[in-house]
């Protein structure tokens, strides 16, 4: 149960650093502003404020990974709080967004779906 967590973990990850690279390093760009729904205009004035959060989307991969490196390595404890740190932040961003715009259900779905597994492998193999 661990390894499958570990793995749903790290596909969680994976989705908030492509989150970060889309909206950090290519806000502005065509098929970024496709994927977001933006115009040039609306791309050009938050583009300081996508940057951010694409930050926040890299440290919450980041704190992801640490937690997948210290379960690896055999901290299970360790490992288990930072996973559910990163994880369980991923969710509640994906919910949050949900049911705030809930014309953009397939995003907060693409973004809280593998952290929602992860959770929940992370609680089973805890509590068995």
């Amino acid at each position: 149960m661990l390894t499958a967590a570990l793995i749903v973990a790290a596909l969680a990850a994976l989705v908030h650093v492509y989150i970060f690279v889309l909206e950090s390093l290519r806000w502005t760009e065509e098929s970024t502003r496709k994927t977001f729904g933006t115009s040039v205009e609306e791309a050009n004035a938050t583009k300081e404020l996508a940057f951010n959060q694409g930050f926040y989307n890299l440290f919450l991969a980041v704190v992801t990974a640490a937690g997948i490196i210290a379960a690896a390595a055999g901290h299970h404890g360790v490992g288990a709080a930072l996973v559910l740190a990163g994880a369980g932040s991923m969710l509640a961003a994906g919910l949050v967004l949900l049911i705030s715009s809930p014309a953009k259900a397939k995003a907060a779905l693409v973004q809280l779906t593998f952290p929602l597994i992860a959770v929940v492998l992370v609680v089973a193999w805890l509590i068995f």
